[in-house]
């Protein structure tokens, strides 16, 4: 769930492929749910994928666990995709201050500017670790920090005892995911419900 500028609280939810009842999506959007881009949900083996960061010359990724870093990882985020950063700003510090331990936020840097951020959602106990964010800033792109920040995850992840990651790919991050790895193993729809403000 996030926040709303508007002031409402929208909900939100997913459909996986295998989802059943097989009209699942029609339940959905008949009840108000609108549905997002349908992505590719990729698994991949952590131990394959933990190789040595390679990152361009001049830049230095680190793991932020506190402001003034989240902050300047929203407006990194909230710059890119033309969106409010305070939802973003708002869901990291509370997801590091109830879970320290299972959210690891990274952050590449050049020259002192954060070129790119993504996350690692760990489960205790569990044997896979989700791979979130990934946002890379448009001069910086191609350079291979995408690819970077994927490996330092897996590090941390197998560390941390996870086997497996999985991520949920849109088709432009897929091609990338797929390339050092990372297979499909089903398909997943958000569906999001704002209620109305009106009275």
């Amino acid at each position: 769930m996030t926040g709303s500028p508007h002031g409402a609280r929208p909900s939100s939810g997913r459909s996986a492929g295998h989802d059943r009842p097989a009209d699942l999506g029609d339940r959905l959007r008949a009840a108000g749910f609108v549905p997002g881009p349908t992505q590719t949900v990729l698994i991949g083996h952590a131990a394959d994928l933990a190789t040595e960061p390679r990152l361009p010359e001049g830049v230095v990724l680190r793991r932020v666990a506190a402001e003034p870093g989240i902050r300047r990882i929203a407006e990194m985020e909230g710059a890119v995709w033309d969106m409010d950063r305070r939802p973003l700003h708002a869901f990291l510090t509370g997801q590091i201050e109830a879970a320290p331990d299972d959210l690891a936020v990274l952050v590449a840097e050049a020259d002192g500017e954060v070129v790119s951020a993504a996350r690692l959602v760990l489960t205790p106990g569990g044997t896979f670790a989700g791979l979130r964010g990934g946002t890379t800033v448009p001069p910086w792109r191609g350079r291979g920090i995408y690819r970077a920040l994927i490996a330092a995850r897996a590090r941390l992840a197998l560390a941390r005892g996870a086997a497996h990651l999985h991520v949920d790919a849109s088709r432009a991050s897929a091609p990338t995911l797929r390339r050092p790895g990372f297979r499909p193993a089903a398909t997943a729809t958000p569906y999001m419900w704002k209620p109305s403000t009106q009275r």
